[in-house]
């Protein structure tokens, strides 16, 4: 991490995750002489990060948080983590869609984010099973009314979990019958050896279905869902066809990822290789 004393909150918090999670534990005056800011307002950011639970905060510093593999955080508390690496995954995996296409969101803040970058996008038709997804669908629509060339969404139904998507035996049914030319897929976890997981069993069986149906399946995820691993594996590595992430990877799991997938984008940094969608 390099002094900055211009940081945003957001970043300066997402560089003490990320330092503590690589470290296993970060101390107060370490981080204000790197970060370049005052005691009180590192241990404001740690206190913010703590309420989160995405850290543990000690005497003198803060740890990880050792998760269970069946703990699922909700919507809002996974929205505050990671917005601008999320953002630029979002813009990124927008460029892989076309016009006309049907394309599947899966549930998840990094594909919420992305489906504010297809409103603009004519003539899709959407099938997701998150709530929060199809909201903003239909938000755009109220608020401009029906145009032309807006989107068709289609909402599963299901039981509601706590990421606000919509799991079970009917959002199953309604998934298997349908076909799409490529499933957004946002994730809980992702390792070369457990694939892609999530801690909710009802879950993991709907983004089976999801996968199934999908033509081309890209996985949205942020640095940090590397080498997580929930309860329930739903997909191996090999099942997928994009990995769209953000520059915090790391080079050893970029070098995993190389091995097993046809194409891996990061956000900023192959924005060459964006200038051009394929179907």
């Amino acid at each position: 991490m390099t002094e900055n004393q211009n940081l945003l909150a957001e970043q300066r918090r997402a560089l003490i995750v990320d330092e503590v999670r690589r470290r296993g534990g970060v101390r107060v005056n370490e981080l204000t002489r790197r970060l370049g800011v005052s005691d009180m307002t590192v241990r404001r950011d740690l206190d913010a990060l703590a309420r989160q639970g995405v850290l543990e905060k000690v005497h003198g510093g803060a740890v990880p948080v050792v998760e269970a593999s069946t703990h699922e955080p909700g919507f809002e508390a996974k929205s505050a983590l990671e917005l601008t690496a999320k953002e630029d995954i979002a813009r990124a995996a927008a460029h892989l869609v076309v016009p006309g296409a049907a394309i599947a969101l899966s549930g998840g803040t990094t594909t919420f984010a992305l489906a504010h970058h297809l409103l603009d996008v004519p003539e899709l038709t959407v099938v997701t099973n998150s709530v929060r997804v199809a909201d903003v669908f239909h938000s755009a629509q109220r608020g401009s009314g029906q145009r032309q060339g807006s989107a068709t969404v289609v909402l599963t139904g299901g039981v509601r979990t706590p990421s606000d998507s919509l799991v079970g035996p009917v959002a199953d049914q309604a998934i298997a019958s349908l076909h799409f030319d490529v499933l957004f897929l946002g994730v809980h976890g992702i390792s070369a050896g457990a694939g892609l997981s999530t801690p909710n069993l009802a879950e993991a069986e709907t983004n089976r279905r999801l996968v199934r149906s999908a033509r081309r399946v890209v996985v949205v995820a942020d640095h940090t869902k590397w080498g997580t691993v929930g309860l329930s594996s739903f997909a191996s590595l090999d099942q997928v066809d994009t990995l769209v992430t953000d520059s915090g990877l790391r080079a050893e799991a970029r070098a995993e990822v190389a091995e097993v997938l046809p194409r891996l984008i990061v956000a900023g940094e192959l924005d060459d290789e964006l200038d051009g969608t394929d179907s």
